[in-house]
């Protein structure tokens, strides 16, 4: 029977959203519907005092941008890119297109069709998350999207230098220096500038999460996006200082972020309550992950392992992180989680930032149903038909005819019947001129 050390004071789990942000993220999304550019320009001055003489950065502009950076900046988004690409290049590989002879005569087959044009959308504000463009641009690409719009909001009145190059380096077609709502919404419904997309992608603040929301459907979405969370399952063999740091390197993602520790070792847990308290005073982000923290951090002692990957699966949370003696047994256990980081070698940090893995991830229970952005969210499988032999196409015509009846289909039936009758002479008792028609 597990035992709880630290409790939440309040949860976000939830996905009610706010009416509040519902009812302002509505009026901008139809003010861009209604008014196009000129919404947007009047927008952006509200929330960002940002109002260019273009939103869309040329190519000179963006190579200025490149070449004021510092050249290690630009080697490491390099490197850091050549690891998302490789990975994703081998998730693409893996999707085989298939036609397979289900019957004599008888071909059915799939294929992956790139989407025509995706919004990348690369949030800015208090961390301008340069990674972000990694994953959702670099990933369109190798999956063959052939138009790539990408967004990010000015930085305080300034270009974000860092975030442009990686957008320009992932192999973006157009970058616009736009943000919020207004730049989600530009993306999918598009205006006299920019023209539509036809999925977005990317995380944001509430706001752009409701817009994503309000949007689908009519776009694509790559996922409904929540606070960050992390979860780790340690036992006793796990380092209770490493705990603390991962857990609030997480934390300092928002107010609202969760951070679980579930343990089989109460004195891992509460060694670990007592290294956070040690650590957040002298935090840069404390007052981010601070509150997130004392809102929405727990720690949980659990009788064995079995019962941590039960809880762990419960809480079925963005990332989980597995401090054990044997973490591939996590592998085999658990089954509810975005993704999982094996071992006191690897970090949710790397996972967000530099080692090739997607970090756009379920949050907020959604890894119960669904996993992240990747290769394939990109691609719409899609099927073909053939029926090569006409004795084939008889027998499914008669089959067709009784099924569709069953149903009171008998347009469906119909279109059974003729097949049957023009190639197996099956009678076609509901036309006296199918001869004449057939001709």
């Amino acid at each position: 029977m597990s035992r709880t050390l630290k409790t939440a004071s309040s949860s976000s789990t939830s996905f009610a959203g706010d009416e509040t942000i519902a009812q302002t993220v509505r009026g901008i999304v139809d003010d861009v519907r209604t008014r196009g550019d000129a919404a947007v320009r009047e927008l952006s001055a509200r929330f960002d005092r940002w109002e260019p003489a273009s939103f869309r950065l040329d190519e000179e502009q963006v190579r200025e941008i490149v070449a004021s950076l510092p050249q290690q900046v630009v080697d490491d988004i390099t490197t850091v890119q050549a690891n998302v690409r490789r990975f994703a290049e081998a998730q693409l590989a893996s999707m085989g297109e298939i036609e397979v002879e289900t019957e004599p005569g008888v071909f059915l087959g799939h294929k992956h069709l790139p989407v025509a044009a995706v919004g990348a959308y690369v949030p800015g504000g208090r961390y301008p998350l340069t990674a972000s463009a990694h994953m959702t641009i670099i990933t369109a690409k190798v999956a063959g999207v052939p138009r790539v719009v990408a967004c990010t909001p000015p930085i305080r009145g300034e270009v974000p230098a860092a975030t442009i190059a990686a957008m320009h380096l992932a192999g973006a077609d157009e970058i616009h220096v736009l943000g919020g709502v207004q730049a989600v919404a530009a993306m999918a419904v598009g205006t006299e500038s920019m023209a539509r997309v036809d999925m977005l992608a990317g995380p944001g603040n509430a706001y752009v999460a409701e817009a994503k929301r309000q949007l689908f459907g009519e776009v694509g979405i790559d996922l409904f996006a929540g606070p960050t969370e992390i979860l780790v399952v340690a036992d006793e063999s796990a380092d209770p200082f490493v705990v603390a740091v991962d857990l609030l390197s997480q934390a300092e993602h928002g107010p609202e972020s969760p951070a679980v520790l579930v343990t089989t070792s109460e004195e891992v847990g509460r060694r670990v309550l007592e290294h956070v308290e040690q650590i957040l005073p002298g935090m840069p982000t404390g007052d981010i992950a601070g509150p997130a923290w004392r809102d929405h951090g727990q720690v949980i002692v659990a009788d064995d392992l079995d019962e941590a990957w039960r809880i762990a699966d419960s809480f079925a949370f963005e990332h989980v992180q597995v401090l054990t003696a044997q973490p591939r047994l996590a592998l085999e256990k658990m089954h509810a989680y975005g993704a999982l980081f094996l071992g006191e070698g690897t970090c949710v940090s790397y996972g967000d930032k530099v080692i090739g893995t997607n970090h756009v991830l379920p949050t907020r229970g959604a890894a119960r149903y669904t996993g992240g952005l990747w290769v394939g969210k990109y691609l719409r499988t899609v099927t073909y038909q053939e029926v090569r032999d006409q004795g084939a196409s008889a027998r499914l015509g008669t089959l067709c005819g009784r099924a569709a009846r069953v149903e009171l289909f008998e347009g469906h039936a119909r279109s059974g019947d003729v097949r049957a009758a023009k190639y197996a002479g099956a009678p076609l008792s509901w036309s006296e001129h199918f001869q004449g028609a057939s001709a």
